[in-house]
């Protein structure tokens, strides 16, 4: 068990850091103190109170990263009760399924958002409230008669109550919250999952403490420093460390109330200067493809660099260029979320850019590995976590020497799965090593090699193990090709592509041209792999891959694509 309570980490970081900035709504004159936000979690507590919610109720919340939610869910942990983060991106039926499944007596949402539920498919919702003021904009009704009094809701109540609680003003010797221990489940996280229905992810208290308290000893975010926060705020990672590890360690975090494009969040960095940097692969991979591929792939630029006396000028010259890019102010930049495309990786290597990738799950909070930048190897995903075990389990087919299922124990594992005992006790073994469902090895040091997920990993015709992911990797970084999967079709592999449509648009190519260049495309791709991992055919989507949020590719809705 962590030694830190979880909820005593906010306490304390406010009393600690009481006159220094929290957050801010990028692009808003809104910046909020810790004393200003302990305030307002402290109003929220009152409103929490008169809604009836008591501890261990479930509270429900959905929108962009601002403030208002960022408040919403300290509040609500700090009170007793779980938060139930549910993606923005969901579809309003799955935001529907979701708080009904986790029995959230109240729902926080945007506006856009609740505009686009149905109350009658959440009988079981009391009262929702907008993330806007937090004004209520719905209440139930029973016999007739609302379950809420509404009244008491109200911003002018509430400030009333809370001016009679503190008369003198909200000190930081006021602050007092519940007594939850670190095995008190805090968040039910609902997996957006690529395979398949979202799952609800119980989170205790300890698993949360684990990872913040990873981040203190690890100095990713000092006292005084800032941060962006762009990855979705409801998605384990994103929240772990841009949000929660950041306010318990008195950071200012700067909070982007919509999905960026790479213009505005690099215009941010420039802004903001982060001190650490917390990506997911499609973000560095853009700026490789878009920044870093034209500039080496010049005449001159491609002759310098096989001079040795030349090359490595040339490489501290782009790393120059790629630091600024990320505000020039950043110790590391931490890649999480999804594998790391190789030969991006071993360029970043190359010139000496300050990089780690990590490994995590929702199940774990998430963090399962993570390496500092000076002692990271390369095409691992770190080592596993102090807090943290890890074993290989061998999985019938798998032939590669050392490579089998990835095993996890330890402090920020979950506690299972809500309403669900089946999939529970279909993901741990019988002695309570959590399946993660990727396919690994480990080194002498226990770092952690990510070969791919099991239930990706296809056959060749003589029973090899093909990893899609390592195909698409390299497919991903040829001319004409966005993004791609790899599919397996009567035992021939097909690699389905999105279209870098800029480029064919600039060079202005027919259909026909389109054709003939991809085909060039597939010729080059077989001579980088091995004979049975050969792509028959490349075939382009109309529309773009549909995606989780945290821009993996929902595989599973394509596995069965038909190809004419």
């Amino acid at each position: 068990m962590i030694k830190e309570r979880f909820i005593d980490l906010f306490a304390q970081s406010f009393k600690s850091n009481w006159d220094l900035p929290a957050l801010t709504d990028y692009g808003q004159d809104n910046t909020l103190t810790y004393a200003e936000l302990a305030k307002r979690i402290a109003r929220m507590h009152i409103l929490l109170e008169q809604a009836g919610i008591k501890k261990h109720d479930k509270v429900a919340l959905v929108g962009l990263n601002n403030s208002n939610w960022c408040i919403t869910y300290i509040a609500t942990v700090t009170y007793g009760a779980v938060i139930v983060p549910i993606l923005q991106d969901f579809h309003p039926d799955n935001i529907e399924n979701i708080t009904e499944h986790s029995e959230s007596r109240i729902l926080f949402a945007s506006d856009k958002i609740w505009d686009n539920l149905k109350i009658a498919n959440m009988p079981n919702l009391e009262a929702a409230f907008s993330l806007t003021d937090f004004h209520p904009v719905y209440i139930k009704e029973q016999d007739g008669k609302p379950v809420i009094d509404k009244i008491g809701l109200l911003a002018d109540k509430i400030d009333e109550l809370f001016n009679a609680k503190y008369p003198d003003g909200y000190r930081p010797e006021d602050i007092h919250y519940a007594d939850n221990t670190n095995e008190d489940i805090a968040s039910i996280n609902y997996t957006s999952g690529t395979t398949g229905s979202s799952k609800g992810v119980l989170t205790p208290g300890n698993a949360l403490a684990g990872n913040i308290t990873f981040g203190f000893t690890t100095h990713l975010l000092p006292r005084g420093a800032t941060t962006v926060s762009f990855l979705p705020l409801a998605h384990a990672y994103g929240c772990a460390f841009d949000f929660l590890t950041g306010i318990c360690a008195g950071v200012h975090v700067f909070l982007m109330g919509r999905t960026p494009s790479p213009t505005l969040l690099f215009k941010a960095f420039k802004e903001c200067r982060p001190h650490s940097i917390f990506v997911v692969p499609l973000l560095i991979e853009k700026a490789y493809k878009l920044m870093i591929l034209p500039q080496i792939s010049k005449s001159p630029v491609k002759y310098l660099i096989k001079i040795p006396g030349l090359k490595q000028i040339v490489y501290k010259q782009i790393r120059d260029k790629l630091v600024a890019a990320f505000g020039g102010n950043f110790v590391e930049v931490i890649i999480g979320g999804a594998p790391l495309n190789a030969e991006v990786e071993d360029f970043l290597k190359k010139i000496k850019f300050p990089f780690s990738v990590g490994y995590g799950m929702t199940e774990c909070a998430p963090l399962i590995s993570k390496t500092p930048v000076d002692q990271y190897v390369q095409s691992s995903v770190g080592q596993i976590l102090p807090i943290m075990d890890v074993k290989i389990m061998p999985v019938p087919g798998v032939e590669e020497p050392g490579v089998g299922e990835i095993l996890v124990k330890g402090e920020n594992v979950m506690a299972g799965y809500y309403k669900n005992e089946e999939a529970t006790k279909a993901t741990f073994t019988e002695d309570g090593w959590l399946k993660t469902g990727d396919l690994g090895k480990l080194d002498e040091k226990r770092n952690i090699f990510i070969k791919g997920r099991n239930k990706t990993m296809l056959l060749g015709p003589n029973g090899q193990n093909i990893y899609p992911e390592e195909i698409e990797a390299k497919l991903n970084n040829m001319d004409y090709v966005a993004e791609s999967l790899v599919i397996q079709k009567e035992q021939k592999l097909i690699a389905l592509v999105n279209l870098d449509s800029t480029r064919i648009e600039h060079e202005k190519l027919t259909e026909e041209q389109v054709a003939q260049k991809l085909e060039e495309v597939r010729a080059k791709l077989n001579k980088q792999i091995a004979a049975y991992e050969q792509v028959t055919k490349i075939v382009v989507l109309e529309k773009e891959f549909e995606k989780t949020p945290k821009k993996s590719i929902k595989r599973y809705l394509y596995t069965n694509f038909e190809v004419k």
